[in-house]
């Protein structure tokens, strides 16, 4: 395999982690535990199809697919901020809940418990795969500026400052005014947008939703943000590692020179170990998963 195309299918694969885990690193840093990206990509996912399905577009099914992020991202906030329920219990729960409902509405809109019918993606059906298709799509380019323009809010912004203030010192930040909570609520919904959109990318690229079809995919997307430590950037290129691992993964599989229990494990031995060589050393906002009174 060339280099080229090892670097074209490692971009296809970490575009949905980059989605993600920009979702991820701004509620974090808001001081919400991200737990919840698995199903906020799911609710994504599936929002897209069905936009698709009914509409005939792409872009409308784009739009169902954020306005299902929005919403299991205003669920997430109205449960951790305003109820001050634990936020690890609220992200295990909305995980669970996304493949439920997922699960429930496929057979009652498509009649099936496994799958979709095929729906019209970026670039059209027929061209899905190739090479033109995925520099057609936009989702593409945007996955690759999300981490940068995230970098600049969070870093340059009048909002980045006060997202950093609520999840380093919410008390200081409210004594100056701000208001820790809204500052939050925008956060978290905003990261339930933004992981959905890396559910809108897997299923507009493979043309339908299949059960759980996401695999894991928010919870490596958490443990980059974890390795980049909070950073934007080093998360983005965190994804891109996990990315490359995982497209190793895929060729090896192909050549059939390891066994495939073995090849299988690659991505997800390098997210433990990555992780854990980092947890120790990082530290994380110091609000972190604390309510604020």
């Amino acid at each position: 395999m060339s280099a080229l195309l090892f670097l074209a299918q490692t971009v296809r694969i970490a575009i949905p982690y980059l989605f993600a885990a920009a979702g991820g690193a701004i509620a974090e840093r808001a001081g919400v535990v991200s737990l919840t990206l698995e199903g906020f990509m799911l609710g994504g996912a599936f929002g897209a199809v069905l936009g698709a399905h009914y509409t005939g577009s792409a872009w409308l099914g784009l739009l169902g697919g954020v306005a299902a992020g929005l919403f299991l991202g205003s669920v997430h906030a109205v449960a951790s901020i305003r109820f001050k329920a634990d936020q690890v219990v609220v992200g295990v729960a909305i995980n669970l809940f996304a493949v439920g409902i997922t699960r429930f509405f496929l057979q009652l809109a498509f009649g099936s418990s496994s799958n979709s019918p095929r729906v019209v993606g970026f670039g059209g059906e027929a061209a899905g795969g190739s090479a033109a298709a995925f520099l057609a799509n936009p989702l593409v380019w945007l996955g690759l500026a999300v981490m940068p323009a995230l970098a600049f809010v969070i870093g340059k912004t009048r909002f980045g400052l006060r997202v950093r203030a609520v999840g380093e010192h919410p008390q200081a930040a409210a004594s100056v005014g701000v208001p820790v909570n809204r500052v939050r609520y925008v956060a978290v919904v905003a990261s339930g947008a933004l992981a959905a959109l890396g559910g809108v990318y897997l299923a507009l690229d493979q043309h339908q939703f299949t059960d759980s079809m996401t695999a894991g995919r928010g919870f490596i997307a958490l443990a980059a943000v974890i390795f980049g430590r909070w950073d934007p950037l080093r998360a983005g290129v965190a994804c891109l590692l996990f990315a490359a691992a995982e497209t190793l993964q895929i060729q090896l599989q192909s050549a059939q020179i390891i066994p495939s229990q073995f090849v299988a494990m690659i991505p997800y031995v390098l997210t433990i170990v990555a992780v854990a060589g980092v947890v120790g050393r990082s530290t994380p906002p110091a609000a972190l998963g604390k309510t604020s009174e």
